[in-house]
């Protein structure tokens, strides 16, 4: 994969990035211990297995994300893509790496409505149609290529490995499996792949996946040609198209990674470098840290839950007016990062009385209540190379479509472009012009890989979670500039508000009696969800202490290594 190339603009931003990161590797300080924090002990421990073969940190990523697709196919997949965001020691140098789905070159603005021009939202759920062109086999190849030690012989050896002889069905997989176990039927070959016999396995049972297998042993083999073109690619378009979607070769062979510039800011003294659109993480971050840093309240004080949804509430809205993918788009992002801007729009913050969000028809769709699909993982390795990566194939099990012959498991990301302005996704976000749908376009994403700096420490985090990702990431943010242990930030009770459903989204233990009395009558709708959501892995190396910690949230089975 040839690398993208920059506007004058983003290299002159580049540049002044640069001097920003300079004094962390300057120093020529490299972290005690190497650190991995996945969300699947077989993840980390692929991992470890590319750093103990001379690896870096960026072989160790191409390894876990090859696992965590095998072992997690709810949640990421080769069907899908993602973001990984990358610190290399040597120089300071960061970049993402944006391996976002594009929408097939045959899409239309209006391919899921019906003749009347409602939305239907099962069109861009379900099935090949609801499938973008996968990213992520093009990510982990540039990686390999640019940053990595190691062949990709090497470093997918051990998601091949267990794709081939398979692993023991979890909890976690079963429940997924049941929430989308229609849509894996409907699919053969998915059905043959994830099911046994028609029905969710049982706890134990071990899943084997042998044409990912043999997919992913093309890829390791022949590079990016193994999966873009070639007989996987031909048996993916000839599998899509003869089930109603849309792809064509030449969708598979444009497909390109897109090295882009990180969304930096600043908040009480620490740096952030986080996701660049199409993720709308890095800017809301950046404007959310703004708003409270012009309020006079700390946003961490037990009765300032107020002040985090009206700061959540005002981002969210300029996601849905702004952001889309800035190969297509023109966006505001110096505006909207700007400390000035984000004064304006929180300037009438009332501290007894909540915000209306504006209401349109499409607030009665209520998102899913899901919030570990998706998944993320953060890695260190001892030179001082850093990543944090959210990958995705979008709901539980993506489309729940399997090209027959490819072992590959489509996405259905097409669902995160606004199919009709003002309506809800099925994470219940709305959009505008910005994301509509177009061909070739990426969608835009909430993934939020981040890394804070300060002259105390580094930290590298992330977590799945839907529309949820960014303000869980906050509130981590705001643990950790407060001084609170890395197990304390993947652990919190969590809070959330996305604009519209107009409501506080309270996770289970996260609000008292008295908290949630006083958020009523300050006039906010709370919805107490029954589960718990988000899945965080989060490391961090303390330059005081000279250590390094690692922490996987305990709602997850994920593991957190450092050694």
């Amino acid at each position: 994969m040839r690398r993208s190339p920059r506007s004058p603009i983003a290299g002159l931003l580049c540049c002044c990035l640069l001097t920003l990161a300079g004094p962390l590797w300057a120093l020529g300080e490299v972290p005690p211990k190497a650190a991995i924090a996945s969300a699947h002990p077989l993840a980390t421990e692929a991992g470890f297995a590319a750093l103990d073969q001379g690896g870096n940190a960026f072989d160790a990523a191409v390894s876990v994300s090859a696992v965590l697709a095998v072992v997690e196919p709810y949640s990421s997949g080769f069907g899908g893509g993602g973001f990984w965001l990358l610190h290399r020691a040597s120089d300071g140098f960061q970049t993402m790496l944006d391996g976002r789905e594009r929408a097939p070159l045959a899409a239309r603005r209006d391919m899921y409505l019906d003749a009347q021009d409602r939305f239907v939202p099962a069109l861009a759920l379900n099935g090949p149609l609801a499938a973008g062109i996968p990213g992520m086999p093009a990510a982990l190849c540039h990686l390999a290529e640019h940053y990595g030690r190691l062949p990709l012989k090497q470093t997918l050896a051990p998601a091949i490995r267990i794709a081939r002889d398979g692993f023991p069905i979890d909890p976690h997989y079963r429940r997924m499996a049941e929430l989308r176990v229609e849509a894996l039927r409907a699919s053969e070959a998915a059905a043959r792949q994830f099911l046994f016999d028609a029905q969710v396995p049982t706890l134990g049972h071990s899943l084997a996946q042998p044409d990912l297998a043999a997919t992913l042993t093309r890829l390791a083999e022949q590079g990016c040609a193994g999966f873009y073109a070639g007989p996987v690619a031909e048996r993916l378009v000839a599998g899509v198209r003869q089930a109603g979607g849309i792809w064509t070769q030449e969708d598979l062979a444009q497909y390109r990674v897109v090295e882009r510039v990180p969304i930096r800011g600043t908040y009480r003294g620490w740096r952030l470098v986080s996701a660049a659109p199409p993720s709308s993480g890095g800017v809301l971050l950046v404007e959310m840290l703004n708003m409270l840093a012009a309020l006079p309240v700390a946003p961490s004080d037990a009765g300032n839950t107020h002040a985090l949804v009206e700061v959540m509430r005002r981002a969210y809205r300029d996601r849905a007016a702004y952001l889309g993918d800035p190969d297509q788009v023109q966006m505001p992002l110096a505006r909207l990062t700007d400390p000035n801007y984000a004064a304006g729009l929180i300037r009438d913050f009332d501290p007894e009385h909540a915000t209306a969000s504006r209401q349109t028809g499409s607030d009665c769709l209520e998102p899913v209540t899901e919030g570990q699909d998706t998944t993320h993982f953060s890695v260190l390795d001892r030179a001082g190379n850093r990543v944090a990566a959210t990958l995705s194939i979008n709901y539980p099990f993506g489309s729940g479509f399997v090209p027959p012959g490819t072992g590959v498991l489509l996405n259905d990301e097409m669902d995160d472009f606004s199919a009709q302005p003002g309506v809800a996704n099925a994470y219940g976000l709305i959009g505008g012009e910005a994301n509509a749908i177009a061909p070739g376009k990426r969608m835009l994403s909430s993934m939020s890989p981040t890394f804070l700096e300060s002259d105390q420490g580094v930290a590298i985090l992330g977590t799945p979670g839907g529309s949820r990702i960014i303000t869980m990431v906050l509130r981590a943010i705001l643990a950790a500039v407060e001084g609170q242990p890395v197990g304390d930030w993947v652990a919190l009770p969590r809070v959330h508000h996305q604009y519209l459903p107009d409501r506080i989204e309270v996770e289970p233990g996260a609000l008292d009696a008295a908290e949630q009395k006083a958020l009523t009558r300050k006039g906010h709708r709370l919805e107490r969800l029954e589960r718990p959501f988000g899945n965080m892995q989060a490391i961090y190396w303390d330059f005081a202490k000279g250590r390094v910690e690692a922490a996987s949230d305990p709602r997850g089975l994920g593991s957190a290594l450092a050694r």
